[in-house]
């Protein structure tokens, strides 16, 4: 390994140590450890320090072809302790002043898509609905009202005819009342011949049905 390449090593375990120190803190500021179950907290802290590997022996090959020397471990110890001593304060309060602003901005849509496209389509949708009901309860007042006309005109037209028969009636000669009578008559009990035998028949149908 040459000079130049153990340089570059050394500089980059330095900014991985103190990256380090970054996503560690950034971890324990979002995984609110005294609100999580022990089994969660255990699988979260087994994933990040795989991850973290990775990353480490990820640069390592960058830079040197992923060769591990004793002074890389140092590197990485400085680079740690640089962060918790020069940066941690500072990018803790960037950190936070991130978060703040994230979800102002999320609230600030949330609020924005409320009022501009959630609440006026829903507005919308209550007005069509108001408007078919209002526009169905009066087609179905209007169907009433025309059904009832109908039937008031139909029950006039057939007492005026009713009437009119019974003038008519009354002005028959007596011996055509008759022969009318005894033709009504004839055909009733024609008619009602004819309805018994079709109940004889059912009757015996629904026997041989049982």
């Amino acid at each position: 390994m040459t000079l130049s390449t153990q340089f570059l090593t050394m500089l980059s375990m330095i900014g991985m140590g103190s990256l380090f120190g970054a996503l560690f803190d950034t971890y324990q500021r979002f995984l609110d450890r005294p609100k999580r179950k022990a089994w969660i907290v255990f699988v979260n802290d087994l994933l990040f320090w795989m991850i973290q590997a990775m990353l480490i022996f990820y640069a390592l090959f960058l830079v040197n072809n992923g060769e591990l020397r004793f002074y890389i471990f140092i590197a990485l110890l400085c680079g740690f302790a640089a962060y918790q001593s020069l940066l941690k304060t500072t990018y803790l309060r960037l950190l936070e002043l991130a978060i703040r602003t994230v979800i102002s901005l999320a609230r600030f849509i949330k609020r924005t898509f409320m009022m501009l496209i959630y609440k006026p389509i829903v507005g919308l949708i209550q007005l069509v609905i108001v408007i078919v009901m209002t526009v169905g309860k009066g087609l179905l007042s209007l169907a009433k009202f025309i059904w009832s006309v109908i039937l008031y005109i139909i029950r006039l037209i057939f007492g005026i005819v009713k009437q009119i028969l019974l003038i008519l009636w009354k002005l028959l000669p007596k011996s055509l009342k008759k022969s009318v009578e005894k033709l009504y008559n004839k055909t009733a009990g024609k008619f009602k011949a004819i309805w018994n035998y079709i109940n004889k028949w059912i009757e015996k149908w629904k026997k041989t049905k049982e």
